[in-house]
């Protein structure tokens, strides 16, 4: 649930996904607004080819892809939150609480066999029974000592902790002990409606103490697991982390024998699954992919409408865009239906733009925040850039003797971000504005260019969580420092933002939260901080007798049931 929400640090901990779409040549028109909303309503919550536990044969070896090779397996480090490293964490980690499709949150029995909220007085107070057979592979049991660590860890008091995101953990005032070892009381100093998103995952006491474990602990291994299965084999050269099925699991046995997660470039996944060499592709917005795969035999298409989505981040750190008016230009300046209908022609998805931050089009609390800036007007880019005092010499614009010319960085392996680029090149072109694309290698793109603020312009997909607002904290909060940025790349933010985010994320009436989320999106549309371009397909192709494996929507993963129909 959390980080594009399954269970991640925090409520809400957004994942990074690595990718983008595909081709087309021709430039197809979005549908209507009304016919797109239609067309994503009938999307399913799940299709995941749900069987029974004891109709799914045991043993046997899933083999997936990662879109890159990672070093960091903390998922709650800023290099760590990616939709990669939470794949393999659902395998073997701890969490307190499992989403369903319908995005309701319940506490995970494995770890935690109950949990309540309730006011105390003006304090929100939560407990948690944690199972008293959960123990971490080195032995020691799973207690409130892991919960408080975590809490301490990731709740922002202590700066050396490079977390990803604070959300929750800042508004806990303490963790303690109750009864036992395997009760946890934990008190919160501000309210948090979604503290049913917190420690997921959960890691150990021993590696959350120091910020020396935290950020360096995880690094090219896994010290301890408390799954179903276990981590087997890290092969640095292979670029494989293989699972095994761990005999010390406490909870139902899993199916599997093993799992074998692999890098591979995104442009050679559609070919490996074609050769069955892995046993799922992702296909979030690549028709040549999808036309390939329909035309393996046995395979299975699978899609749900996820919680997540396309964007642009755009750095108002970076020198020549640090004026926000320079940034509503550029805004205007990119005709974002044309994105998002050549990003997802023939993908049998709602051709749809997205027009807020926080909510999908298929959330009930979506409105369209964009309003003139999300329009494409490239006459009002062009007089914003005028005034800013950028005066058009030539091809391209120039101030102080200087030529406006930004970077449009991506992954050089995934042809639709080069396509989007390409695209972005031509439209700021016609604003006098040079831009140039820049693809760096796909497991350097986060880590030397996205999280450090080296770029300007990046196109990369955030996966969301049931907790939407839990995004406000972590993507959208004005830094704290050069090192406490926690998701927010562009490293921008305002004081009044920052207030509303602070009532968003504490108000317990669910639709008064929607309102406040509705009013910080319009600020964020004012910031220009991301661009949002449409709610990326959840589509995967796969062997047609997988079980419970598939586009999971706002579910998590039940690794314990996933394997081959009998």
């Amino acid at each position: 649930m959390k980080v594009g929400y399954k269970a991640v640090a925090g409520a809400a901990l957004l994942a990074m996904a690595l990718t983008a779409c595909g081709g087309a040549a021709e430039k197809p028109k979005a549908a209507s607004s009304e016919a797109a909303q239609e067309a994503a309503a009938q999307l399913p919550g799940s299709t995941i080819n749900p069987v029974a536990y004891d109709q799914v044969a045991d043993g046997g070896t899933v083999k997936l892809a990662l879109s890159q090779w990672h070093t960091q397996w903390n998922y709650n480090q800023v290099n760590g939150t990616h939709a990669d490293v939470k794949d393999l964490i659902d395998t073997i980690m701890p969490r307190a609480g499992v989403a369903n499709d319908k995005a309701d949150v319940v506490n995970d029995p494995n770890y935690v066999t109950e949990w309540k909220m309730e006011l105390q007085g003006d304090k929100q107070v939560v407990t948690y029974k944690i199972n008293d057979k959960a123990t971490w592979s080195d032995g020691t049991p799973i207690t409130y000592k892991d919960f408080q660590a975590q809490w301490k860890a990731l709740n922002d008091e202590n700066k050396k902790f490079q977390v990803s995101s604070t959300d929750g953990y800042d508004r806990v005032e303490s963790v303690e002990k109750g009864d036992t070892d395997q009760d946890v009381i934990v008190t919160f100093a501000k309210q948090y409606p979604d503290w049913p998103g917190m420690f997921s995952p959960l890691y150990p006491a021993s590696t959350n103490e120091t910020p020396e474990a935290f950020n360096k602990g995880w690094i090219d291994k896994v010290p301890v697991t408390a799954g179903p299965f276990k981590v087997e084999k890290i092969d640095q050269t292979a670029k494989t982390i293989t699972v095994a099925r761990d005999e010390n699991w406490w909870g139902q046995k899993a199916k599997l024998d093993k799992v074998i997660f692999r890098a591979i470039e995104s442009n050679a996944t559609i070919n490996a699954f074609a050769n069955g060499e892995i046993d799922v592709v992702e296909i979030p917005a690549n028709a040549a992919d999808l036309k390939r795969a329909k035309e393996v035999p046995d395979v299975d298409i699978r899609k749900a409408a996820a919680p997540n989505w396309r964007h642009f981040t755009v750095n108002g750190s970076a020198e020549l865009l640090k004026d926000k008016s320079v940034r509503h230009a550029i805004l205007m300046g990119i005709n974002r239906e044309t994105i998002a209908a050549s990003d997802l022609k023939d993908m049998d998805w709602p051709i749809q733009v997205l027009n807020n931050h926080l909510y999908m089009n298929t959330h009930k609390g979506y409105v369209d925040n964009s309003g003139e800036l999300g329009t494409y007007n490239p006459e009002k880019a062009k007089q914003l850039l005028d005034a800013a005092g950028w005066t058009q010499d030539g091809e391209y614009r120039k101030k102080d003797g200087k030529e406006f010319a930004i970077r449009f960085t991506v992954p050089a392996s995934l042809p639709t971000a080069k396509q989007e680029g390409e695209l972005t090149q031509a439209m700021l072109k016609e604003i006098g504005v040079k831009v140039t694309v820049e693809p760096v290698p796909d497991d350097k793109f986060f880590d030397d260019y996205v999280i450090p603020g080296n770029f300007d312009i990046v196109p990369f997909s955030w996966l969301g969580t049931p907790f939407p607002n839990g995004a406000l904290p972590q993507i959208y909060k004005t830094p704290t420092g050069a090192d406490n940025f926690g998701s927010n790349f562009p490293r921008v933010g305002s004081p009044e933002l920052d207030a509303i985010i602070e009532q968003a994320v504490g108000e317990m009436d669910p639709q008064k939260a929607i309102d406040l989320g509705n009013e910080a999106d319009k600020l964020i549309w004012d910031l220009v901080h991301t661009i949002p371009m449409y709610q990326r397909p959840d589509i995967h192709a796969t062997k047609k007798n997988l079980a419970n494996y598939g586009s999971f929507g706002y579910a998590d993963k039940q690794w314990e049931i996933v394997g081959f129909t009998k």
